[in-house]
């Protein structure tokens, strides 16, 4: 079956997640090859501030899904969600050392991304997407939530 033209929205959700991709990518980047110490130091730094062992690992492949995939277009919904709870502790962990402003190194900025992370899980796929996100509904009909799935 032969798929619609990409309508507006559609661009806007591609267009929205190339940025979050590419900014993922640059992240990683000084996360790897600008911090002193590499991704170890930021690590550490985590472990030595109080969060919990599985913190890292997890933050690491957030990102990673968001450098690979997003870009490309794979299960975007998805990985944007993944991503979203790492944000949030991002923004925890800036707004209880430096407040809430971007010029004091705090919790804006993050926010800024969990704002952009919420839109894409809205937005969804987007056009040339190469592996589309499951359908939601479909999803919840699956797995026995269809009164959930009839909301909408």
């Amino acid at each position: 079956m032969a798929r619609a033209p990409a309508s507006r929205g559609e661009h806007a959700a591609l267009l929205l997640r190339v940025i979050i991709g590419s900014l993922f990518i640059v992240h990683l980047y000084w996360k790897f090859a600008v911090l002193a110490g590499g991704a170890q130091a930021w690590s550490s730094g985590l472990i030595r501030s109080g969060y919990p062992a599985f913190v890292p690992p997890y933050v690491l492949s957030a990102e990673f899904a968001g450098a690979l995939l997003l870009i490309p277009g794979v299960w975007t919904r998805w990985v944007a969600l993944y991503a979203a709870p790492m944000m949030i502790g991002a923004a925890q962990f800036w707004w209880a050392r430096k407040g809430f402003y971007f010029t004091k190194a705090g919790a804006e900025l993050p926010l800024v991304w969990l704002a952009l992370l919420a839109l894409q899980v809205l937005a969804g796929d987007g056009s040339y997407a190469l592996v589309r996100s499951p359908d939601l509904r479909g999803l919840a009909m699956r797995l026995g939530l269809g009164g959930w799935a009839r909301v909408r």
